[in-house]
């Protein structure tokens, strides 16, 4: 592996200090030396509106838009609310796919990891993220499947990962680094 990919990281939780954020910076610090990892963030984005996305749309869209286009590869770590994602990663995923023809996600290549402190580990988020990135034909990494449930106890006090769970995010990192590696545009 001798290039380095840059990823555009889409945490779905907006809280700063939420459990996915958390995962997300492990993720990044866990990284093969092919990937580096960047916190694209959604919580500035206004609700998707084609009224007001014409000649001048909001400068969050344009940054948003940048940001993701000049990413090789995009990872999504979410929770899941209501067996699907939360509002505001839809939203930027909608923001993100347009204007239509010109999506930001086209051909690059996708994980999703799942985090959530139910014992399902947010099942129904990360299959219905899938639907939308099919559609955006963003290829996604199928193997190995990541959903991190019992989150709460991933990390300490301190903040610090749990050893149980570093293998399991190490694991998973390092066949994205691979993923993108086969599966990047060139």
């Amino acid at each position: 592996m001798s290039n380095v990919y840059t990823v555009a990281v889409v945490v779905g939780s907006l809280r700063k200090e939420s459990i996915n954020r958390k995962v997300a910076r492990a993720l990044a610090e866990l990284a093969p030396a092919n990937l580096k990892l960047n916190i694209v963030e959604i919580g500035d984005l206004p609700l998707y509106n084609e009224d007001i996305d014409g000649a001048s749309p909001p400068a969050a869209y344009s940054t948003f838009r940048q940001q993701v286009s000049s990413s090789d590869a995009v990872l999504f770590v979410t929770p899941e609310y209501n067996r699907s994602v939360p509002a505001p990663l839809k939203n930027a995923i909608d923001v993100g796919s347009r204007p239509y023809g010109k999506s930001a996600w086209n051909g690059k290549p996708g994980a999703i990891i799942s985090v959530s402190p139910g014992a399902v580990g947010g099942f129904g988020a990360n299959h219905n993220l899938r639907q939308s990135m099919v559609f955006l034909n963003v290829p996604l990494m199928q193997q190995p499947e990541a959903y991190l449930g019992n989150a709460g106890s991933a990390f300490d006090e301190a903040g610090k990962l749990s050893d149980s769970v570093k293998p399991f995010l190490q694991n998973f990192i390092n066949a994205y680094g691979q993923w993108v590696e086969q599966h990047k545009k060139v």
